[in-house]
């Protein structure tokens, strides 16, 4: 080919990515990961040229498989605690999905205020609380995705 001609099919090529716009599904809702942590988290010192093995998991914990459970948003006032787990919840759950053996989930939901739970042997898990004395409060927008990263950490040390 001519050098005017691969110029011209250069120009068209990146206008065209320059066009396309990125994958977005529709509706909205939340998706997240859900990890899980046991044991002692705390930082250690290790000698140098030790041959103990470091240990590679990631701060988040581990990928699991998990039911989560979607509530009107709701406080701290209305559930029961008892070894770190929610025993009873006032409200009645929206939804509940379960998250696939990667840990992660999406769930559609319309505009509003959520609380966010995961079911645990012994009764429900979050971690997270606001100003307000919310519970794992994620805000869906219309149009949009809120990401929301769960870790399950109630068997941790830290």
């Amino acid at each position: 080919m001519n050098r005017p001609v691969k110029l011209l099919f250069i120009s068209a090529f990146i206008l065209l990515l320059f066009q396309c716009a990125p994958y977005q599904p529709e509706g909205q809702g939340v998706v997240g990961l859900v990890t899980w942590q046991e044991g002692n988290q705390m930082p250690t010192i290790v000698e140098e040229g030790s041959q103990e093995k470091k240990n590679k998991r990631t701060t988040i914990g581990d990928p699991v498989k998990r039911t989560v459970r979607v509530y009107p948003l709701i406080k701290i006032s209305d559930v029961t605690l008892e070894n770190g787990l929610f025993q009873s919840v006032a409200a009645k759950p929206i939804t509940e999905i379960e998250t696939d053996e990667n840990g992660e989930y999406s769930i559609n939901l319309s505009p509003g205020r959520y609380s966010i739970l995961t079911v645990e042997e012994g009764g429900l898990f979050a971690s997270i609380f606001d100003g307000d004395g919310n519970i794992q409060p994620v805000t869906v927008k219309e149009n949009e995705w809120t990401l929301l990263d769960i870790v399950v950490n109630y068997k941790a040390a830290f």
